[in-house]
């Protein structure tokens, strides 16, 4: 089960997510689903189209779901704890 302890070890693809803070201002307040997900960045599903965000340098907010359909918690992830291969992630490496 995902929690806020363990997001960044956590499946991301799925998730809602909203840039809150990069060195690229471009990105900042890019929100929607993760869709994809590789070494360095995620791929997020926006009202109007896909945005491939860089994971280093940037800040990320996800959703993550809660016990009841209406219930989320938003935890705030520095895009460098998440930045390597999902399933190294997973895995702790």
């Amino acid at each position: 089960m995902i929690t806020p302890r363990n997001v960044t070890r956590h499946e991301l693809v799925g998730l809602r997510c909203r840039v809150v803070g990069s060195e690229d201002e471009s990105l900042v307040g890019i929100e929607g689903r993760v869709v994809d997900e590789t070494t360095h960045t995620l791929v997020v599903e926006t009202d109007d189209s896909e945005k491939t965000v860089p994971k280093p340098y940037t800040t990320f907010e996800f959703e993550i779901p809660g016990d009841t359909d209406d219930e989320t918690t938003v935890v705030r992830v520095e895009g460098e704890a998440i930045d390597a291969r999902p399933a190294e992630r997973a895995r702790g490496v």
